[in-house]
C-alpha cells in the first residue's frame, strides 16, 4: 500500500488538530488551509469539500482501529489487559483520531457517530470471547470508558483518578477475574 502524499496528510493533520482544539464549527476549509500552510487551492486539490475531509479523517480512524484491533487480539497479555491499558490516552494517532471523530459526532455528523459505534462494536467483538457473558463484557467496556473519561479530565480543572503502575495492574486483574469467572 502506498503512502498518501505528504501535503494531503499535513492537511488532514491540521483538520484533526482544529477539531480537537477548537471544535467542529472552527474546522472550516479556510482554517484548515491556514493551519496546514497550504493555499485553499492546495487543500481543494486533495479534499474537494469539508465532507471529503471528514470522510478522510474517518478513513484514517478506521485504519488505526483495524491495527488496534489486531494488536488487541494478538496481545500476549490478553485482549482485556491490552484494551484497558490503552484506554488511558497517550495523545497518539488513534487517540487523536477518536477525539476528532467525537468532535464531528458532537457537531451532528451521522457518519462520525456510526464510525464511533462501529469501533466500539469491533473492540467488543474481540473482547466477547474473553468474557463470560454480556454483563462481563459491559463491565470491561465501562471500565475502559471510565479510564478514558478520567484521563481526559486529568488535564482540565476536574482531575479524575487514573490508576498507574501497580494500581493499574490490580485494577486489570480485578476486572479480568470478574469478567472471566
Amino acid at each position: 500500500m502506498s503512502r498518501p502524499p505528504l501535503a494531503r496528510e499535513k492537511v488532514l493533520d491540521a483538520f484533526e488538530a482544529i477539531l480537537i482544539d477548537d471544535g467542529e464549527r472552527s474546522a472550516t476549509m479556510d482554517a484548515t488551509a491556514r493551519a496546514a500552510g497550504v493555499s485553499k487551492g492546495g487543500l481543494l486539490y486533495h479534499f474537494g469539500s469539508k465532507e471529503a475531509l471528514e470522510a478522510a479523517l474517518l478513513e484514517r480512524l478506521h485504519t488505526l482501529v483495524a491495527d488496534d484491533v489486531d494488536a488487541m487480539a494478538a496481545s500476549p497479555d490478553g485482549p482485556i489487559d491490552y484494551f484497558l491499558r490503552t484506554s488511558v490516552m497517550q495523545n497518539d494517532p488513534i487517540d487523536r483520531a477518536i477525539l476528532a471523530a467525537s468532535r464531528l459526532a458532537q457537531g451532528g455528523s451521522a457518519p462520525a457517530r456510526e464510525a464511533l459505534r462501529g469501533i466500539r462494536d469491533q473492540w467488543a467483538g474481540v473482547l466477547r470471547a474473553h468474557t463470560k457473558d454480556a454483563t462481563a463484557l459491559d463491565l470491561v467496556m465501562l471500565v475502559s470508558d471510565g479510564l478514558y473519561f478520567n484521563n481526559a479530565l486529568e488535564g482540565g480543572s476536574i482531575p479524575g483518578p487514573v490508576p498507574r503502575g501497580t494500581a493499574m495492574d490490580a485494577l486489570i486483574a480485578m476486572v479480568e477475574r470478574a469478567a472471566k469467572d
